[in-house]
C-alpha cells in the first residue's frame, strides 16, 4: 500500500502568520497526523538568488526548526526533508542535526537529500558547486560513519576527522533512511549504492537542462528509472528493498487546483504497480484555511481506508 507524505508549506513565509509561525505549524502538523498521512515534508533554500526568486523560486524556513516543531506536536507522523542539500553543509553538522531530530522525535526522521542545482546559492553559502556530486557521495558516507557512535577517522572535501565521535546515535538503526533525490543516472546509482531509497520528481524535458538532471514526463519514464535502480542495486549486491518516493503528476508544491479524483486514483494505482512505495503531494496554499480544507478532503477521498 502506498504511503503518503504531504507538504508542510513552510516555504510560504509571506504572510508568515498563515504558515510560518509556531502556532500555524503546530496546528497544521496535528491536522496532518489526524488526517492519516504517514509523513509531512519540508523543502529548503537557505539563501536563494533574486533572479531565481523572480522566476517563481521560493524561500523556506530552516527544515530542522520546522520539523522540530512538528515532532513536538505529533506522536506518529514521520518527519521528511524533501530535499536537504547535503553539499551545502559540513556532513558532520548535518549528521548531528538529523540524529538530534531523530532522537527527540523517537525515531521518525526520513532524509530526502539532493545534490542541489542553484550555483549562486552555493556561492553565497561558501560551498563549491562544480564538485557537489562528489561531495554529496562523501557526505552520505561521512554521516553514516558518524551515526555509528564509534570514533571516526576520515577526510573528504572540506572536512577531516581524526578519532572524532558523535552522540547521541539516531534512534533508527543503523540510521534514518536516506532517499536520494534527483532523476539523473548518477542519482539512481547513488540511491542504489548508498541510500535506502530513490526520490525522483516529474519534470518536462524543457526543464531538465537548467537544473542539470533528466526528464520524467510519464509513468513509463519513471518505470524505466525504477528498473535501472533495481539493476544497479543488484549489481551492488544490495539485498534489502529500496523505497521509491515520487511527486505525482499534478500534485507539486503549492498546486493551485487539485486534479480530478478519478485521475489521481488511477495514477496512484499505476505508481504502486511499477514499484513506487511513497508519494509526496502538494496541496493548495493560498491560505491556511484552504490548505486545511484540502487536507481534510484528500484524507476523506484517498486515506479513509487506511488504518489510523
Amino acid at each position: 500500500m502506498l504511503k503518503f507524505s504531504v507538504q508542510l508549506p513552510t516555504d510560504r513565509v509571506d504572510p508568515e502568520r498563515d504558515f510560518g509561525s509556531a502556532g500555524a505549524i503546530t496546528q497544521i502538523a496535528r491536522a496532518i497526523e489526524k488526517a492519516g498521512f504517514d509523513a509531512c515534508y519540508v523543502t529548503e533554500h537557505p539563501f536563494p538568488p533574486e533572479h531565481w526568486l523572480a522566476r517563481g523560486g521560493h524561500h523556506a524556513l530552516d527544515p530542522f526548526v520546522s520539523l522540530a516543531l512538528v515532532a513536538a506536536a505529533t506522536r506518529t507522523l514521520r518527519l521528511h526533508t524533501h530535499v536537504l542539500v547535503l553539499a551545502y553543509r559540513n556532513p558532520f553538522l548535518a549528521a548531528k542535526a538529523i540524529a538530534s531530530l531523530d532522537a527527540v522525535s523517537g525515531g521518525r526522521v526520513g532524509v530526502g537529500a539532493g545534490a542541489g542545482y542553484l550555483a549562486d546559492e552555493f556561492a553565497a553559502l561558501g560551498a563549491a558547486f562544480d564538485d557537489r556530486n562528489d561531495r554529496f557521495d562523501e557526505a552520505i558516507r561521512a554521516m553514516q560513519a558518524a551515526w555509528t557512535g564509534e570514533p571516526v577517522s576520515m577526510s573528504g572535501p572540506g572536512f577531516r576527522a581524526e578519532e572524532n565521535r558523535m552522540l547521541p546515535r539516531p534512534v533508527q538503526r543503523p540510521h534514518p533512511p536516506i532517499w536520494v533525490g534527483g532523476n539523473s543516472p548518477r542519482a539512481i546509482r547513488r540511491a542504489a549504492t548508498l541510500g535506502q531509497g530513490w526520490s525522483p520528481f516529474p519534470l518536462p524535458a524543457s526543464g531538465a537542462g537548467p537544473i542539470r538532471t533528466s526528464a520524467i514526463e510519464s509513468i513509463g519514464d519513471l518505470a524505466s528509472g525504477i528498473a535501472r535502480l533495481g539493476e544497479q542495486a543488484e549489481r551492488a549486491g544490495r539485498k534489502e528493498p529500496l523505497d521509491v518516493n515520487f511527486v505525482p503528476f499534478g500534485l507539486a508544491m503549492n498546486v493551485r487546483s487539485m486534479p480530478e479524483d478519478e485521475i489521481l486514483l488511477e495514477q496512484f494505482a499505476a505508481l504502486e504497480d511499477i514499484g513506487v512505495t511513497w508519494v509526496s503531494i502538494g496541496l493548495p496554499t493560498s491560505s491556511r484555511g484552504l490548505y486545511l480544507e484540502s487536507l481534510a478532503r484528500f484524507s476523506e477521498t484517498f486515506l479513509s481506508s487506511k488504518e489510523r
